[in-house]
């Protein structure tokens, strides 16, 4: 198992809640705790390096949100679809992570600037690879799918979010083994709430 999987990650030395970019942020500006950041990250690292591969960045300053790595791409097997992300304050971890993919081996794929798209935050494979479930309204954009779906190879299932408090994909929906689902029905609309078969559907960009 360790070698057939990797995490990158990111240690947050830098970390701290400098702005309001979600709900969760609101009346939170520098109100978290810098010690207990590092202790919880600290024993996460150990949880995974005692499982997988572990890959970690240098810190970069200035950068407070880069500890949060599932945002900054989608990565299948040794292609990446770099993040576009929606808000200013994180624009500036791009170049760093396409530094990174491109140094380490992976071919990067980049979306159009003017469209936004935060990589696993808001794209998850089913457990056995047979598609992706990617959530669209707050971060990305429905107009990324198609090169998602283009350059990896893969069917997209586009699942429109409607709570901002859900503002990623990742934060309401899980795929579990099995073709289960575990995920917060109220975070999405009435369409996306359907059977996920009828969910809306993106092969390649010719058939969108």
């Amino acid at each position: 198992m360790i070698d057939s999987i990797r995490f990158l990650m990111y240690d947050p030395d830098h970390y701290d809640v400098d702005y309001v970019i979600n709900p969760w942020m609101e009346g939170n500006i520098h109100k978290s705790i810098r010690n207990r950041a590092v202790e919880q990250w600290q024993n996460l690292y150990r949880i995974i390096k005692d499982r997988a591969i572990v890959n970690l960045m240098t810190p970069e300053k200035g950068w407070p949100d880069m500890v949060f790595t599932a945002n900054v791409g989608l990565v299948l097997g040794d292609n990446v679809v770099l993040s576009r992300f929606y808000h200013k304050e994180r624009q500036g971890e791009e170049p760093y992570f396409k530094q990174w993919f491109e140094k380490n081996g992976f071919t990067v794929h980049e979306i159009p600037a003017d469209l936004p798209f935060e990589g696993a935050g808001d794209a998850l494979f089913d457990r056995k690879g047979r598609w992706l479930w990617a959530g669209y309204g707050f971060r990305s954009e429905l107009d990324s799918h198609p090169y998602i779906a283009e350059w990896l190879d893969t069917e997209v299932l586009s699942l429109h979010l409607m709570d901002e408090r859900f503002y990623h994909l990742n934060i309401c929906f899980c795929p579990l083994s099995g073709g289960y689902l575990l995920y917060y029905p109220p975070a999405f609309d009435a369409y996306s709430n359907r059977p996920h078969r009828d969910a809306n559907t993106c092969t390649k960009p010719s058939s969108c």
